[in-house]
């Protein structure tokens, strides 16, 4: 599914699921905006696979991780990913702590100016789906060697000529064992599309007409490449 459909799926479901009460869960979501519909929930999972795992025992903690859905593992699906075996957060892959994984689509600023009504105020519409689950680690070092591969398949895509099975072992069992794995079973899963899917027809289309034109975030190679001017300024400064 490509961006714009999923955009367009994504507003359609938020109409169709107003009479829904909200779940108890991870995530405010008024009825307006809460989503239901598991294949598009997994859609957007699959999509927007870069994600948040957060944990509450002892503290809070965050960490930033690539996923994948087996989308039939459990009714909901079963998340995999892996974190640095130094990281805290991994004592808490037992399979009893829970834990929230939080996967962010787009986000815009909406102007007031853009809809037809003039008395209205600023807003950010979003797309964020939370699932919730206790993770619990992959130990087995042939498991773990499979997560990596199916993990690293999905983001390479078809045709890429990176073979991760071809890597000696002597290499791979080396970058294993800083690592540990993990699968997470969704007990919840949770979708909160703030889409303008509550205003009128003429807003709705105002607003998608404005966003078309409004100004892009900055590219992973933009933002990069700027970063990149700042060291070397700060290096030749030193």
């Amino acid at each position: 599914m490509n961006r714009r459909h999923l955009l367009l799926a994504m507003a359609a479901a938020g109409l169709d699921l107003n009479a829904q009460e909200p779940s108890p869960g991870s995530l405010y979501i008024p009825k307006p905006q809460l989503v239901g519909d598991r294949k598009l929930l997994q859609d957007f999972m699959d999509e927007f696979a870069f994600a948040d795992l957060v944990t509450a025992g002892p503290g809070i903690r965050i960490t930033h991780i690539p996923t994948f859905l087996k989308r039939t593992a459990a009714p909901y699906g079963t998340i995999c990913g892996h974190i640095s075996r130094q990281n805290p957060q991994s004592k808490l892959f037992d399979g009893r702590q829970p834990a929230v994984i939080v996967f962010h689509g787009p986000d815009s600023y909406i102007s007031p100016t853009w809809y037809h009504k003039p008395e209205s105020v600023p807003t950010w519409n979003f797309a964020v789906v939370h699932a919730t689950g206790r993770p619990k680690p992959v130990a087995d070092p042939a498991a773990l060697h499979e997560l990596l591969a199916q993990l690293i398949a999905k983001f390479e895509g078809p045709g890429s000529s990176y073979e991760f099975a071809k890597l000696p072992a002597s290499y791979t069992n080396g970058l294993m064992a800083g690592i540990i794995g993990f699968e997470m079973q969704i007990e919840l899963l949770e979708g909160k599309f703030k889409l303008g899917q509550d205003r009128s027809d003429a807003d709705q289309q105002a607003l998608l007409k404005s966003l078309e034109t409004a100004k892009p975030a900055r590219s992973m190679a933009q933002f990069t490449a700027e970063f990149y001017k700042r060291l070397a300024a700060k290096k030749a400064d030193s």
